[in-house]
């Protein structure tokens, strides 16, 4: 088996599109999750140029270098665990980070600092605030239930964060909704 790790897979609808191409060029695929692809066997060089030639077009990439990889590994653990999980776990993220990756935290955060420029709380934070961005666009839910699903521990610590990144209130940012949503892979 081989694993691929593709750069801005970050929705289930980029898996789609990940997962079609791999199949027009006649790819066996054993999995295919949020940043990474198990094929069955090792890709040829064609292949993998062939493949490589099929996804830079669509905006995806496929990742060689170990820090690229834990780098695309740890924002897609962050947008799963943000984007599709509802209020799961009050694990540290720090902790969670730790575990899916098999790496200690302060190496993974100098890593992510050192490549990113920035550090994974304030990705991990942008990524809760474009969430938050959605739901209240969505307009289903009250401020303090949108705060109870992404975990904050009050309406006023996610209002003041939200405000923080944004400059406005959830409150007028409902109100106006002109304010564009950020594509999770330009967080």
């Amino acid at each position: 088996m081989n694993i691929l790790f593709i750069k801005n897979m970050v929705c289930n609808r980029c898996i789609i599109v990940v997962q079609n191409e791999m199949k027009k060029l006649g790819l066996k695929l054993e999995n295919i999750k949020l940043g990474e692809v198990t094929l069955e066997k090792e890709l040829s060089s064609s292949e993998k140029d062939a493949l490589e030639s099929a996804l830079v077009p669509l905006g995806f990439q496929v990742i060689d270098d170990k820090k690229g990889r834990i780098i695309e590994q740890i924002k897609n653990v962050i947008i799963d665990l943000v984007h599709y999980k509802d209020n799961d776990t009050k694990a540290n993220l720090s902790d969670i980070l730790s575990k899916k990756l098999n790496h200690d935290y302060n190496y993974l955060s100098n890593l992510f600092s050192e490549v990113e420029s920035t550090t994974i709380e304030k990705y991990f934070i942008a990524q809760k605030v474009e969430k938050v961005k959605e739901l209240l666009v969505y307009d289903e839910l009250s401020l303090s239930e949108i705060a109870y699903r992404l975990n904050y521990s009050s309406v006023a610590y996610l209002s003041n964060q939200f405000k923080k990144v944004t400059g406005l209130t959830p409150s007028y940012f409902k109100q106006i909704k002109e304010e564009k949503r950020k594509p999770l892979d330009k967080v």
